[in-house]
């Protein structure tokens, strides 16, 4: 082998030891801000840990790129090491799949059905909503989900639609109304998150409700492709979606969203990480 990539820390250790072995070149992609995120640092012990292996290993690979640009200055804030930014962004394909406004008002939830994402409040919230809320994906919150489903009685808004193909998942987007992506402020990994959810709906056409984050914040500050929320409460993410029902604002977002999809795609994207390759 050439090269041997490390993605996160829980590879970093194999990854280390195989690339001095095999005489191979050393890359990190870091995912997360693995040290940050909430499964991690909720628990000292666990996160103690972790912190031990990111000191000692990080360093070691000097070719390294990451999801955003505040993961990017936290890294080199710890380490010293330049990070590239590689965005998880998807394919633009040729033209968007839906172009006019969709009649039905539905919302659409994409992606792991986890804790931190801000179930608590989306639920409860649906009981004022006027619209059906599609959630798509399975995880860890799924019981608990269930549950919050029947405590609110909002059994005919709220759908579980499980697991799709990442074609058949596209389609479905395109004709939703507006996407949901909520995160709990909870460790620097969920507030500089970039998810990858953020990009689909953008590319989908599709206005969203997201958290007002350094990232989210960002990107929205140049394309206006979302309305921004401070809080988690379910008043605010219910105002949220009252905004996007305005025809004017709505139609407004949903060009721009069309936009920044041509800006922010794999096209554009892999070319970079191709490079930060043909380099080494």
């Amino acid at each position: 082998m050439d090269a041997i990539c490390t993605v996160d820390l829980d590879t970093i250790v194999p990854c280390y030891f195989i690339s001095k072995l095999k005489k191979a070149k050393r890359i990190y992609d870091a995912h997360e801000l693995f040290t940050e995120m909430k499964e991690v640092m909720t628990r000292p012990p666990i996160q103690k840990f972790w912190l031990g292996i990111e000191r000692k290993f990080v360093p070691k690979f000097p070719v390294a790129y990451t999801v955003s640009q505040t993961v990017a200055d936290e890294f080199k804030k710890r380490y010293g090491i330049r990070f590239n930014i590689i965005r998880n962004v998807p394919y633009l394909t040729e033209a968007p799949l839906a172009v006019n406004v969709p009649q039905q008002k539905i919302i659409i939830y994409q992606g792991a059905v986890n804790k931190a994402r801000g179930f608590e409040s989306l639920i409860p919230a649906m009981q004022t909503i006027e619209a059906h809320l599609y959630i798509y994906g399975d995880g860890n919150f799924m019981p608990q989900l269930k549950l919050l489903i029947r405590e609110y009685g909002v059994e005919q808004k709220v759908f579980l639609m499980g697991m799709k193909t990442p074609e058949a998942l596209k389609a479905v987007t395109a004709n939703a109304y507006a996407g949901i992506n909520l995160v709990e402020n909870i460790g620097l990994n969920q507030y500089y998150s970039l998810a990858n959810k953020f990009f689909d709906y953008m590319q989908a056409g599709i206005p969203q409700i997201t958290m007002c984050f350094p990232e989210y914040k960002n990107i929205n500050d140049q394309y206006e492709v979302a309305v921004l929320i401070d809080d988690l409460t379910a008043k605010t993410i219910a105002d949220a979606y009252t905004k996007l029902c305005d025809g004017n604002f709505y139609s407004r977002l949903r060009k721009n969203c069309l936009a920044a999809g041509k800006i922010y795609n794999w096209q554009n994207e892999e070319k970079k990480l191709i490079d930060i390759y043909n380099k080494l």
